[in-house]
């Protein structure tokens, strides 16, 4: 009977033992759950600090503010930006902007609607046509710009709005207390150094960014080189079309920007970009670009850029950057400074907008950004999120901008050679990659299938007329090339979010309805 009375009594002990351990856990996690949520925003700071007013954090402080949000962007220069990045809009783009309330940024600015890309190849051409398609609730066609007059109108658009505050100055650092981002140090245009605070700090400030380092581990590759130069007062004969032509031994385009400016622009090897100085550049331009390019409207309008803008001729990197999930309290990070991806395709403000769509509607039910935990919570979710439009855009750039380099490899050559085909094959082939390019099907297990498809189209040419130990190797190395160029993303995206057809069905139903849905 002892026994058992002492054996009641330990587990009695027990018992209360346990129940006093968690009444006290849980009033610590409620306690500090009480204290995040009372730490709000400092001396009626802004809810929200947005460093960068390019598309995305424009776009960003524009959507965050009609949500009642208080926004405070910090842009380190407002003059209208000179670059010739960000120049289309694809059509995926244009309903994104709808979907936030700003697709009027696209007019006043002379945007030429663009509606096909032409492409070219050792004298055969084809036009490919952006398809009418059911499931993409939006006109089929894009829009041709200069980024920098966009840039203002959405920058004027998000300044409008009397819940942001836009200011001119340059964010130094990430002002960061027991691994919390608070807010940033930054000096302003007058020269004065000023701490601003706010529960969330979002870093968009492009791909020369100095805070990404602050932030997440993302490291930028340079690929290649681009040169581009203007031709003023000039009209191409199909100014609805991005002209690509598959020049050696790497790719040129040539687009409407305005009315009357077309875009001329060509991407040079990282490790051998002739010189401006000794003139390099314009014998490059004129005897080795141009003869490939084809006679007539284009080639006219290439040269006559050459000789009239010798002093305008820019050059720019070509980055990739892999999208790397910030962990850190605090801060999230968006556009340029957060994912890049080869311009080839010229899809990286669609994916920027994308993004700030998911992230404004994961951001709406919170009732403040105070808890930090919430906050992060959601953010995670906002990485699986973009994945379909993201992993589609990123996939298709790597793999487009490797087809396109032209050597003396007969296995590249067959997979170059056997794009081109595919491309103009017409019917589903067709529509079904410039759906992808112009972001009106994100799904990457449909890219993947294309991509098979040219694949095996190359391998098919390879060994035609009949086989031979010679084309039989080198339609392996064709196989070998495309599991290499494939697999690499499969990694860097998640082999779930590429061949998993779920997650794109639930992007295309909550964030590709009409603009009038949302």
């Amino acid at each position: 009977m002892a026994t058992t009375y002492t054996w009641s009594w330990t587990l009695l002990a027990f018992i209360l033992t346990w129940m006093v351990f968690h009444l006290i856990k849980r009033k610590k996690v409620g306690t500090e759950e009480i204290e995040v949520e009372a730490e709000e925003t400092r001396d009626g700071e802004a809810d929200v600090i947005i460093v960068g007013a390019g598309v995305a954090g424009a776009a960003l402080a524009y959507a965050l503010a009609k949500d009642g949000r208080r926004v405070h962007v910090i842009e380190r220069d407002l003059k209208e930006p000179q670059r010739f990045m960000g120049e289309l809009m694809q059509p995926g783009g244009r309903l994104m902007l709808a979907q936030l309330g700003l697709e009027d940024c696209l007019e006043e600015i002379d945007a030429q609607e663009i509606k096909s890309l032409a492409i070219y190849k050792d004298g055969k051409n084809d036009t490919l046509y952006f398809p009418n398609n059911k499931k993409f609730p939006y006109e089929p066609a894009g829009r041709l710009l200069r980024n920098g007059r966009l840039v203002q109108r959405l920058r004027k658009k998000a300044a409008s709005h009397v819940n942001v505050q836009l200011e001119e100055g340059t964010v130094k650092s990430l002002i960061e207390e027991k691994g919390v981002v608070k807010g940033v140090i930054y000096k302003n245009s007058a020269g004065e150094n000023i701490t601003a605070f706010a529960p969330l700090t979002v870093v968009c400030d492009g791909c020369y960014s100095n805070l990404r380092r602050s932030a997440v581990d993302n490291k930028e590759e340079v690929l290649s080189y681009f040169v581009g130069y203007v031709t003023k007062n000039t009209r191409l004969e199909d100014p609805h079309s991005m002209h690509l032509i598959f020049s050696k031994p790497l790719p040129c385009v040539v687009y409407h920007i305005t009315s009357n400016e077309v875009r001329c622009a060509a991407e040079v090897p990282a490790d051998s970009i002739p010189s401006m100085a000794n003139g390099e550049m314009v014998n490059y331009l004129k005897n080795t670009l141009a003869p490939q390019i084809p006679d007539g409207n284009l080639r006219e309008t290439f040269l006559k850029g050459v000789e009239e803008g010798l002093l305008e001729i820019k050059t720019t990197a070509t980055k990739s950057m892999s999208a790397k999930p910030c962990d850190k309290k605090g801060v999230i990070v968006l556009g340029d400074a957060f994912n890049m991806r080869h311009p080839i395709i010229a899809s990286g403000m669609m994916v920027a907008l994308s993004d700030v769509l998911i992230l404004r509607n994961l951001l709406r039910p919170l009732p403040s950004f105070s808890n930090a935990k919430k906050v992060l919570e959601l953010v995670k979710s906002f990485y699986i999120i973009r994945k379909p439009m993201s992993a589609t855009v990123n996939t298709l750039a790597h793999v487009f901008s490797e087809v396109l380099v032209a050597t003396t490899d007969e296995a590249r050559e067959g997979m170059r050679q056997s794009c081109f085909k595919y491309l103009s094959s017409g019917g589903f082939r067709t529509s079904g990659m410039m759906a992808i390019l112009g972001g009106m099907n994100p799904r990457p297990l449909t890219l993947v299938f294309h991509l098979v498809c040219i694949t095996l189209t190359a391998m098919g040419h390879l060994l035609s007329p009949f086989p031979s130990p010679r084309r039989f190797w080198h339609s392996l190395r064709v196989f070998a090339l495309a599991l290499k160029m494939l697999g690499k993303h499969l990694g860097d995206e998640g082999l779930k979010e590429m061949l998993i057809p779920i997650n794109a069905a639930s992007y295309r139903r909550n964030y590709m309805a009409t603009a009038s849905d949302c």
